[in-house]
């Protein structure tokens, strides 16, 4: 038996078999399509989908935010303030990031004037939405007190608010914007494209929940709105209403209105109106006070015509200013019609027409004119037409058509019935009387020089219509009361029985009173008209004549016009 050899195994071990080259192939070909499919993936991010990418992100975190811009100012002729834009805070709230902590939500409930259960219930009422008001337009130290509180998911937006100076006083003119600063009457309504700013632009990141994290600056920036000048006179303006509003409660009236123009540049100096309301705190107002009734409402001016259609007399060519005219027996009929007046007054020229306020006196020369001879001389004067001053809703009153009149309505035209016109359209007529026969149209704005009259009245007549004014309001007439220490003045009162609904009402009228000073270089024109008083006293002569004394009185010492040298 032989030994083995030292050295050599008896059992050899098995040797495992090389691994498989396509093993290899297979391992490094899926390592490249990966590599390719990342780098594929990697660019279609970074190259062909980067511009939405982006996009979305900054959608996401990049903002703009419009920049505030204030609402131009609105002064009066001398450029004092009559509505501003002051800045204020409005503070709004995410529900959802509102804590549920009680006692942050007590302090900010009571930091809002709120009690605990409403302002739970405010914030159960938007809890789905991520935006709720939470105060808006405060001032900036009420609110910095309440973001003082730190309450998470409150948040400030910067606006502005509109404050009116003037107060009630030019309540009606000046109009008001809404919450949001937009003009919704008035003036500012009229010019609410040119007196709103223009918002700008800024750019910023915000996280996820609407915080800023970085200002990156602005893009646009903010234009405020153009500033408007108006024609008025603040300070008139503040006697005016004082006058009227102290009128109006003597006699216990439903309202009234005023209209002082210059006689020079129609430019409206004072414009009142009652009722009023404050646009500062509208709370409880009454409605009739938004309206401003000299220029969208309208009445039958009455005896405050009869120098108007007196002028279509005198130039007919049928009379002169020597004519008398018997108004006996203080009654007459027409068309089955009686008209009349307050007495027998027997015979009257021309001035002493006007001064008693004849209707038989003015129908019987009328009815010796063309048919349409006052309608004509009235259409001239800008009645029944819209005054153009651009004011919303401003009305064009009513001037009938002659088509068939018969003989009563030619009559009742000439003294102030058949018609209607508002007190700015009444202002605007007498500037004629006053300007040489040139009517000037009304303006709300401040000229910068007088525009071109429109001929309406012969230059002869016109003065002799002024001296005839100035008798209307002589010691013994029924428009004494008008007259003005210092100054000779002329006008012309008017008694105008109201409507109803079942024709003119027995005991309502309206008294009206339109004067003219000084007589000797007219500079004013004034309408004063008080609604339905109820004290007594109803007639022009007794009710709005006073009112017309003492704003023209002021008016005139206060624009330093020289008492006539002729004083009386």
């Amino acid at each position: 038996m032989s030994t083995p050899r030292r050295g050599v195994s008896s059992r050899q071990a098995p040797i495992a078999p090389p691994l498989g080259k396509w093993r290899i192939g297979l391992m490094f070909f899926m390592i490249a399509v990966a590599m390719t499919l990342l780098l594929g993936r990697v660019t279609l991010l970074q190259v062909i989908d980067r511009p939405f990418l982006q996009s979305q992100g900054d959608a996401r975190t990049l903002r703009h935010e419009a920049i505030p811009a204030h609402r131009g100012m609105i002064t009066d002729r001398n450029g004092e303030p009559l509505a501003i834009s002051t800045p204020v805070v409005t503070l709004w709230a995410n529900p959802q990031d509102l804590p549920d902590d009680g006692i942050q939500r007590v302090m900010l409930a009571q930091a809002l004037g709120l009690s605990v259960d409403e302002f739970a219930a405010r914030v159960e009422r938007y809890r789905e939405r991520e935006f709720m008001y939470l105060r808006r337009q405060m001032t900036p130290d009420d609110a910095q007190r309440i973001l003082d509180l730190r309450t998470p998911g409150v948040y400030a937006q910067h606006e502005y608010k509109r404050y009116y100076p003037a107060g009630e006083v030019a309540a009606q003119l000046l109009g008001v914007t809404n919450v949001d600063d937009s003009g919704q009457e008035g003036v500012e309504l009229a010019y609410q494209a040119y007196l709103a700013g223009h918002p700008g632009q800024r750019r910023v990141i915000k996280d996820r929940r609407g915080r800023l994290v970085r200002d990156l600056g602005v893009v646009t920036s903010a234009r405020p709105g153009g500033e408007l000048t108006l024609s008025i006179d603040q300070r008139l303006q503040y006697m005016a209403y004082r006058e009227l509003r102290s009128a109006v409660a003597e006699h216990e009236a439903d309202g009234g209105s005023l209209v002082m123009m210059d006689a020079r540049t129609g430019e409206v100096l004072a414009m009142a109106n009652q009722p009023s309301y404050n646009p500062n705190n509208r709370a409880g107002l009454d409605p009739r006070g938004l309206r401003n009734q000299a220029i969208v409402d309208v009445f039958e001016p009455g005896s405050v015509t009869k120098p108007l259609a007196m002028a279509a007399i005198l130039e007919s060519g049928h009379f002169d200013r020597d004519v008398v005219v018997d108004t006996s027996p203080g009654w007459m009929r027409i068309d089955q019609y009686t008209i009349r007046d307050i007495r027998n007054y027997g015979e009257l020229d021309l001035a002493g027409i006007l001064e008693k306020s004849s209707n038989i006196g003015m129908s019987r020369l009328v009815l010796e004119l063309s048919d349409t001879a006052v309608w004509d001389k009235y259409n001239a004067l800008g009645l029944g037409q819209a005054p153009g001053t651009g004011f919303p809703g401003e009305a064009s009153g009513s001037l009938p058509t002659p088509v068939r009149w018969s003989r009563s309505e030619r009559a009742a035209l000439s003294y102030g019935y058949g018609l209607s016109a508002s007190a700015l359209q009444l202002a605007s007529a007498y500037t004629a009387l006053a300007n040489q026969g040139q009517r000037l149209p009304p303006s709300l704005l401040r000229l910068a020089e007088p525009p071109p009259g429109i001929p309406a009245i012969e230059p002869r007549v016109a003065n002799d219509l002024l001296r005839i004014l100035e008798t209307s309001v002589g010691a013994g007439s029924g428009g004494r009361r008008a007259r003005v220490e210092g100054y000779r003045v002329g006008g012309k009162t008017g008694t105008v029985r109201k409507t109803g609904s079942s024709g003119y009402a027995e005991n309502a009228y309206r008294s009206v009173f339109v004067g003219i000073a000084p007589i000797s270089d007219p500079r004013i024109v004034t309408v004063v008209m008080i609604d339905h008083p109820k004290a007594g006293d109803f007639y022009g002569g007794a009710v709005a004549a006073p009112v017309f004394s003492s704003v023209t009185g002021n008016a005139l010492r206060l624009l330093d016009v020289p008492p006539d040298q002729d004083t009386q």
